[in-house]
C-alpha cells in the first residue's frame, strides 16, 4: 500500500496557532518518587540500549489488499460491477447483506440470481481476514482475536460485552510507529496501514459473533466501536475516515452504527485531530494524554517533541466546539512515573482553562508487572489521583480493563504467537 502523502501533507504543515497554551512549570511533590520513561529499555525491547524511534513514514507497499465493496461508497459499487459486466443494481442487494446481515456467503444471498452469486461476490467480497487465534477471558464476556491479512501480516481486535452495550476495539494498522515506550506494538514498528475493507471486515466479523450468541449472555448487538487497537488511526486517515463512513451511514452504504458509538484515538497529530473536526463526522475523539506536562510527556509520547501538551490540548478543545461531542482524555497510570497527584491538579488546571465539561478523564490502571516501571499505580495513589480530579470539578471514570489474561494489551498476543511460532520452527 503506496505512503499516505496527503496525511504527511498536513503534518508537514503544522504549527502552533497564534497565543496557542504551553503547560504551566509543575509543582513537584518532594515525598514522591520520579521514576522516568529512559530508566528501562522500552516496552518488549530486544536490547538494553533500545530507544523508541518515531516514525510517520508508510512503508512502501509490498502488494495491494483485493478490492473490497467496504472500500468504495455505494456509487463506487455499482460502477465496479457494471464494469464487470453485471447490473450496477445488485450492488445495493449485495450491500445490504453485508452490512445488515453480515454475510460474504454467496449461499446466503437467496434473492439474488443462482447463476450470479458468486460472480457478484467474487467481484466485491474478497475474503481479506483470517483467524489466527481467538482467546476468551472475562467468564466469555472477552474475546480477542489474531488476524492473519492477505499478505501474512497480523492484527489484533478485543470483542467485549457490557451490561448496556457491546464494544469492538479495532486495529487500523499492523504495527505502529508512534514508538511509545510502554506500548507493546510502539515497538514492533509500522508494517503498513489496513485498507478500509481490512478494517470494516474485523467489524464484520465481531457483529456476526454477537449476533450469533458468541459472548456469554446469548445474542448480542454490536453497538460501539473504537480505534484503540493496533495502529494510530490519523496516520492512516483516508481509510480510517472511509470505514468512519460505513460504520455510521446507514444500510446499503454502511453498518447505520450510532455516532455517539464510535471514537477515534490519537497520540496528538494535532492537525489531523483539526482535520478531522472538519468532516462532519460527529464520534468521539480520544486523546492517549497520558501526561499533563512536556517534560514528562517528551520522553513517554515520542509526538509530544512536535506538538506539545498545550497545542495538543487546544486542538481538542476545538473538536469539542466542532462536533459538540465531549472528548476522552486517556491516562494510564504508571507508578511513580505520572500518577503524582500534582499531574492530577495540573491535568485539572488545563482541561479548566479552556472551559468546562468539554472533556471527560479516563485513568486507566495498567497491568501489576513486578520487576518493571511498567506497572500499575497503587491502589491508595490511583485513587488520590482520581479524587483531585473530581475534586477540581472534572468529570473521571476510571476505565474497566478487560483481558488482562490473555495479552490483552495491544500488540501482546501478536507478539506472543510469533515468539511460540519461532519456537516452534527451531525445534
Amino acid at each position: 500500500m503506496a505512503p499516505v502523502s496527503s496525511t504527511s501533507a498536513v503534518i508537514r504543515a503544522r504549527g502552533p496557532r497564534a497565543g496557542a497554551a504551553r503547560t504551566a512549570t509543575p509543582r513537584r511533590d518532594s515525598d514522591r518518587v520520579q521514576v522516568l520513561p529512559t530508566d528501562q529499555p522500552p516496552e518488549g525491547a530486544t536490547s538494553p540500549d533500545a530507544r523508541p524511534r518515531l516514525s510517520f513514514a508508510v512503508p512502501p507497499a509490498r502488494g495491494k489488499a483485493p478490492r473490497h465493496l467496504a472500500d468504495l461508497d455505494l456509487a463506487g459499487r455499482k460502477q465496479a460491477l457494471r464494469e464487470a459486466g453485471l447490473p450496477a443494481f445488485r450492488a445495493d442487494q449485495l450491500s445490504r447483506h453485508y452490512f445488515t446481515h453480515f454475510t460474504r456467503d454467496a449461499a446466503d444471498m437467496t434473492d439474488l440470481p443462482a447463476a450470479q452469486r458468486e460472480q457478484l461476490c467474487a467481484e466485491l467480497l474478497p475474503d481479506l481476514i483470517h483467524e489466527v487465534r481467538a482467546l476468551r477471558a472475562d467468564g466469555g464476556r472477552t474475546i480477542k482475536h489474531l488476524w492473519e491479512l492477505y499478505d501474512g501480516v497480523r492484527v489484533e481486535s478485543v470483542l467485549m460485552r457490557y451490561r448496556d452495550r457491546t464494544t469492538l476495539c479495532v486495529s487500523s494498522q499492523a504495527g505502529c510507529g508512534m514508538a511509545c515506550p510502554f506500548c507493546a506494538t510502539g515497538q514492533m514498528g509500522l508494517t503498513r496501514n489496513l485498507s478500509t475493507g481490512e478494517i470494516i471486515e474485523q467489524i464484520r466479523h465481531a457483529g456476526a459473533l454477537s449476533e450469533a450468541g458468541g459472548l456469554a449472555g446469548g445474542p448480542a448487538r454490536l453497538s460501539n466501536v473504537v480505534f484503540m487497537g493496533m495502529g494510530e488511526p490519523m496516520v492512516n486517515y483516508k481509510n480510517v475516515v472511509a470505514a468512519l463512513h460505513r460504520i455510521i451511514d446507514p444500510a446499503p452504504e454502511g453498518f447505520g452504527l450510532s455516532a455517539r458509538g464510535v471514537t477515534v484515538s490519537t497520540v496528538g497529530l494535532v492537525p489531523l485531530i483539526r482535520k478531522l473536526a472538519g468532516e462532519g463526522l460527529p464520534v468521539t475523539l480520544a486523546v492517549s494524554l497520558h501526561a499533563p506536562d512536556d517534560e514528562l510527556r517528551d520522553a513517554l509520547i515520542p509526538v509530544n517533541s512536535k506538538w506539545k501538551v498545550g497545542e495538543l490540548l487546544d486542538a481538542a478543545h476545538d473538536y469539542f466546539e466542532a462536533t459538540g461531542r465531549r472528548v476522552s482524555i486517556e491516562y494510564a497510570l504508571i507508578k511513580d512515573m505520572n500518577d503524582h497527584a500534582w499531574r492530577a491538579q495540573l491535568l485539572a488546571d488545563e482541561l479548566n482553562r479552556r472551559g468546562h465539561g468539554w472533556a471527560h478523564v479516563n485513568p486507566i490502571p495498567l497491568n501489576p508487572t513486578p520487576g518493571s516501571i511498567w506497572t500499575c499505580s497503587e491502589p491508595e495513589v490511583q485513587d488520590r489521583f482520581v479524587d483531585t480530579l473530581r475534586r477540581a470539578g472534572i468529570t473521571t471514570t476510571v476505565r474497566d480493563t478487560r483481558g488482562s489474561d490473555i495479552d490483552g494489551a495491544c500488540g501482546q498476543l501478536a507478539t506472543e504467537v510469533l515468539k511460540q511460532e519461532r519456537a516452534a520452527h527451531t525445534r
